[in-house]
């Protein structure tokens, strides 16, 4: 099981992210419920490990596995793997203790994850002379580099950078999300199309592509610098309608039968929604900011990682490409959490739709690990 565990990135990690997914937020809702409140700093720390923690698994997992692809070399597998992973559970180990000790011991460990990430992801890139996908190896060292800044900020050198290192985190894992969903999601549903006789596929524009991304980052940019405001409500607004544009044009209506491909298309919804609710909040018309922020990171990041991850498991283990009723039980389970979790902040009982919010999350990707382990332990179907 160790050897087939380790021959390809989106084993261990996908693995290790749901398995995260649950215990954080368990963790989370727990601390919610404390009499003391919730200081500030443990807000961002929940930020932190929701986006280093199990966002960035799922993209070593799912980028480490794709880049074998592109570049036509050898996947990470055996001893750098291992390192990869160990070196995610130890900056785990290390954030879960984090006020136990000096604020740089913490930093340094978490460190190694994010920094080996880029590294590898980097090397496989440049050595193939892959340059189309330059951009992925930039946005992935980026996030390291954000990660430096949310220590350097926790530790009081840089104050204030561990909340604008949260925001910029967010937005450019939904940078890298936008990115992967643009080149999967209408290649998956024109593939499907035609197997089912449609002529109308989705249509794809470059410009517009460049302009979804170039908003996601500038929004980005604004939302952790200025928070408030005409520039950063003006900039969400025009991301949302330009992601609104781009998902209308891949035809997601059409492929409602088939759940696994469908669910891409419902995780991509998220972003016009998100960043709507992030301009009406930019321009203070009375809707809280919460909602904007799990409607992009629990909505588009959490939604989207488990479409993928359900899918490449599927995909690159020589199975047919169907989905479980149990896995679409899981996705059922995640996108009710997530309008749970946006209502709840309307809600007089606020904590009691966290907790629902929060069981939801969990039994999504409780059923994820659980369906899921013996195709990620096991050999490829085909052998």
């Amino acid at each position: 099981m160790f050897q087939q565990l380790f021959s390809y990135a989106f084993r261990p990690f996908f693995l290790l992210g749901s398995l995260f997914a649950i215990v954080i937020v368990g963790l989370w809702t727990s601390v919610l419920h404390a009499p003391m409140g919730v200081p500030a700093e443990m807000l961002y720390w929940h930020g932190h490990e929701m986006l280093v923690g199990f966002a960035m698994a799922a993209v070593a997992g799912f980028l480490l596995t794709a880049v074998a692809n592109w570049t036509g070399r050898q996947p990470l597998s055996g001893a750098p793997l291992v390192w990869l992973a160990l070196s995610w559970l130890a900056g785990r180990l290390a954030m879960g203790f984090a006020f136990a000790y000096p604020a740089w011991v913490a930093a340094a460990i978490d460190m190694l994850f994010p920094l080996s990430l880029a590294f590898f992801a980097g090397r496989e890139i440049i050595l193939a002379g892959d340059r189309r996908n330059l951009v992925v190896v930039l946005i992935v060292s980026l996030l390291a580099v954000f990660n430096l800044f949310y220590h350097l900020g926790r530790a009081g050198v840089l104050p204030g950078d561990d909340r604008i290192a949260i925001y910029l985190m967010l937005h450019f894992v939904l940078f890298l999300t936008a990115v992967i969903a643009g080149r999967i999601v209408p290649n998956f549903t024109a593939n499907w199309l035609r197997q089912q006789g449609v002529e109308k596929l989705p249509a794809t524009y470059g410009w517009l592509d460049a302009l979804c991304l170039l908003l996601t980052a500038a929004t980005g940019i604004a939302i952790a610098y200025l928070q408030f405001g005409p520039i950063p409500g003006s900039l969400a607004l025009a991301a949302a309608l330009a992601h609104a544009c781009r998902l209308f044009l891949w035809r997601g209506l059409a492929t409602i039968s088939n759940p696994l491909l469908f669910v891409l298309h419902v995780a991509y919804v998220w972003f016009p929604v998100g960043y709507l609710a992030t301009a009406a909040a930019a321009f203070g018309y009375g809707l809280p900011a919460s909602v904007a922020l799990h409607a992009l990171s629990m909505g588009v990041i959490g939604t989207m990682i488990l479409a993928v991850s359900s899918r490449v498991a599927l995909g690159h283990t020589g199975r047919p490409l169907l989905a479980a009723r149990a896995v679409v039980v899981a996705y059922w389970c995640l996108t009710i959490g997530v309008v749970l979790r946006l209502s709840g902040a309307f809600a007089a009982n606020y904590l009691l739709w966290v907790d629902m919010s929060a069981l939801a999350w969990m039994l999504a990707f409780g059923i994820f690990f659980k369906v899921y382990w013996p195709v990620l332990t096991g050999p490829r179907a085909d052998e």
